[in-house]
């Protein structure tokens, strides 16, 4: 196939996306599309703008980009606890909490600590954005909103450790869904790529996906079975659903979304 034809496709190389894009980089789909890898911000970027055909986009930007369209089934979520999405303060209390510093490779994430402050917490602070180095975001602000791989490597001591898809999960029992692949609409009609196999397959893989990120992340293969097979799920479902369009309502409800589209799977 040439190049040119391929669809082009955009995702993060954080661990929680691996197996979603494995596939693609080293399996059966390696030589159908054109992968492009980019911080998850990067992704809803180069989809809005057309540059790519596909992209595992941070959810909220599905009623901020005028012509995305959900690929159903597949998903970056969590039903209880995600470990890699999570707010970090040096204050036990966080009614204390005046101002935090937001990662700029999210955006999902933060949208969701606007809405656990604003709509559980009944208070807002200050928000600023900022590069995800946890010493320096913490020096200039109450707490900080860290993501992906580098939310699980931090040192934890002295720290107070707030985990969101936990938090979500206490203040409305459902679970939470951070990431799904979406499309321009020109092309939604003709959905080519099987992503479902293609997760299937990444999981199947997941020791090899352990293999590559067990010396880079410097955590146990125990840690990474368990967050891959525990703490991240990857098909969509009821519950899932539900916490993705009452998420979708609250974003809403507190401005952070210019309209609600309707969650069409």
């Amino acid at each position: 196939m040439n190049s040119k034809t391929k669809p082009r496709l955009a995702a993060s190389n954080y661990l929680n996306t691996a197996p979603l894009i494995w596939s693609f980089k080293h399996g059966a789909r390696k030589d159908l599309v054109n992968l492009v890898e980019a911080l998850p911000s990067a992704c809803a970027d180069l989809l809005a703008s057309h540059e790519v055909d596909f992209a595992l986009v941070p959810v909220i930007e599905y009623q901020r980009i005028e012509d995305a369209v959900l690929v159903p089934a597949v998903c970056v979520g969590s039903r209880q606890k995600v470990r890699s999405v999570v707010l970090v303060s040096r204050l036990n209390n966080l009614k204390k909490v005046r101002t935090v510093a937001l990662d700029g490779s999210s955006r999902t994430s933060a949208a969701l600590v606007k809405i656990i402050f604003q709509e559980f917490l009944g208070f807002e602070p200050e928000w600023t954005t900022r590069s995800p180095d946890l010493k320096q975001m913490l020096h200039d602000n109450d707490a900080a909103l860290i993501i992906g791989d580098p939310a699980m490597t931090f040192a934890r001591e002295g720290l107070r450790v707030l985990d969101l898809a936990a938090l979500w999960h206490d203040f409305t029992g459902l679970g939470f869904v951070f990431a799904m692949w979406m499309a321009g609409k020109s092309i939604a009609t003709e959905p080519a790529i099987d992503f479902v196999q293609a997760a299937r397959e990444g999981l199947a893989k997941r020791n090899e996906i352990i293999d590559s990120y067990e010396q880079s992340l410097g955590l146990s293969r125990t840690d990474l079975e368990t967050y891959l097979t525990e703490n991240i799920t990857f098909f969509l479902d009821d519950d899932l659903r539900k916490g993705l369009q009452l998420y979708y309502n609250l974003a809403q409800k507190h401005g952070l979304i210019p309209g609600l589209k309707p969650l069409n799977l």
